[in-house]
């Protein structure tokens, strides 16, 4: 997609409706190369009218490649290829094929795409060297990538706002045809053992397929409107049918010709294991985060011990010593709460920063001294860092703050973020009186030492100070493996 988006976007003047409408065929087209048995290769023309140039390419996985080089880029200038030059200007598909083999083409092949009026591209059909049709199941495969390019033609394939899924059913998986009223007219040996694991007892070829996904659902009430959409075979789309059993993926697609409703092309595939390693996960994470929320509120009930405590504590040090455990219980608590609502294991640092400059705020007051409480604020960014990282670099920063508002007499303290592709650089910047003369981090106090211990012991980095101009700065960095 991205080398389709660079050439359409140097070698085109096709607009962004237009780009949208190339985008998602080539989202979908490996659907349609599988049932062609074919490569196919689009091409664009250029800005100037002079050719048409190689946007994309998909290689079939029903069928051995025909186009073996890359061919992305490649120009083809006007009259070297004379089948895409036609579908080009006159909008219409060049085909060959041979009247006792009708379905198979005897050279490469040229569709145009079309956006209303406008040809916007020409998909180029490369057949294998020496196709051969072996059975009834290549057969469908060939009818209905027919069915699928003459709906490109005509501007109705790929259905409009329903794109290909890299987890949809693929050709191999399971295919079957549906007629006009929805009776299944070919299933293959593939699609068969799938709706065998649901249970089906009877054979599938002539049954109404609708009917059949009502009987396997094994559900009271009517079935999942977006099963029964796809199993119509007038919608497209794409649907889980489950039961106690098992679980079969659907996908479908109507066929249509001149307005006219032929039937669907659907594809099925066994999925229970996959439903249920991802019903397994699931639940895992939703144990994980609610071991999080626990362990969130029991750091908070303890930071509120300690808050209580601290009331009744009958010295100044003492009052001092539990406000500090406070915050830095509660430093702890905020990366928990981060983990409850963050997906996976990861968490915006950047928003744990900020709730960390909240928490020593409100306790900066006491630490003033009557003079005015400093101005606390984050500049930079983090973005997404993993739990085991976040804690304790959180905990760093709420050190760092804590001694700052405790000790520089500044009126504004800075945390300063920044993140290359290998390194965290954390910077706390203050305008307050500086580091005391002969100043030793191995004799500072507790603050330091949990600093020290964090960045060189969990976070294997290194911490720097040094004066500023005014004030005191502290830059902590730290590999981003952690």
């Amino acid at each position: 997609m991205a080398v389709l988006d660079r050439i359409v976007a140097e070698r085109t003047d096709l607009g962004p409706e237009d780009i949208d409408l190339l985008s998602r065929l080539v989202s979908d087209w490996s659907l349609l190369s599988d049932l062609s048995l074919s490569d196919l290769v689009l091409w664009v023309p250029t800005w100037n009218e002079a050719g048409l140039m190689a946007a994309a390419h998909v290689r079939p996985t029903t069928a051995p490649t025909s186009v073996p080089e890359d061919v992305l880029g490649q120009f083809s200038p006007r009259g070297r290829a004379p089948h895409l030059d036609q579908a080009a200007a006159l909008g219409r598909p060049v085909t060959h094929r041979d009247p006792d083999r009708p379905l198979v083409p005897t050279d490469v092949e040229a569709y145009p795409v079309r956006n209303g009026d406008r040809v916007i591209g020409v998909v180029a059909r490369h057949a294998a060297p020496a196709p051969r049709v072996a059975g009834q199941l290549e057969q469908i495969y060939l009818d209905s990538a027919d069915e699928l390019l003459a709906m490109l033609v005509a501007g109705t394939f790929p259905v409009p706002g329903v794109d290909g899924q890299a987890r949809s059913p693929r050709v191999g998986d399971g295919v079957m045809r549906l007629d006009a009223s929805a009776r299944v007219a070919y299933a293959s040996p593939n699609s068969v053992s799938a709706l065998r694991r649901l249970g089906l007892a009877t054979d599938v070829v002539g049954s109404s397929f609708p009917e059949l996904v009502a009987r396997l659902s094994h559900r009271p009430g009517p079935v999942d409107a977006s099963v029964s959409a796809v199993a119509s075979g007038r919608t497209a789309g794409s649907a889980d049918l489950e039961n106690a059993s098992a679980t079969v993926a659907l996908r479908g697609i109507p066929l249509s010709r001149k307005g006219e409703h032929l039937g669907a092309i659907l594809f099925c595939q066994d999925v229970t294991d996959l439903r249920r390693r991802e019903r397994a996960l699931v639940s895992k994470d939703a144990t994980i985060r609610e071991i999080h929320h626990r362990v969130k509120n029991n750091l908070q009930t303890v930071a509120a011990m300690l808050r209580l405590q601290a009331r009744r504590a009958g010295t100044a040090e003492a009052k001092e010593a539990l406000a500090e455990a406070e915050l830095r219980v509660a430093a702890i608590a905020v990366v928990h709460e981060s983990l409850t609502t963050d997906v996976g294991e990861q968490v915006d640092f950047d928003a744990i920063v900020d709730r960390v400059i909240s928490l020593v705020a409100d306790l900066a007051p006491a630490y003033s001294a009557g003079r005015a409480v400093p101005q606390l604020v984050r500049s930079g960014s983090l973005g997404l860092l993993s739990a085991d990282l976040a804690t304790p670099l959180a905990m760093t920063v709420s050190e760092l703050l804590h001694n700052a508002v405790e000790h520089a007499e500044a009126t504004r303290i800075e945390v300063v973020l920044q993140r290359s592709d290998t390194r965290l650089r954390l910077t706390v910047l203050d305008d307050g009186t500086g580091f005391p003369a002969g100043f030793d981090v191995a004799q500072g106090g507790l603050g330091t030492s949990i600093i020290q211990s964090l960045v060189t012991g969990d976070l294997r980095g290194t911490a720097e100070y040094g004066d500023a101009d005014p004030g005191a700065v502290v830059t902590i960095d730290v590999p981003l493996g952690g």
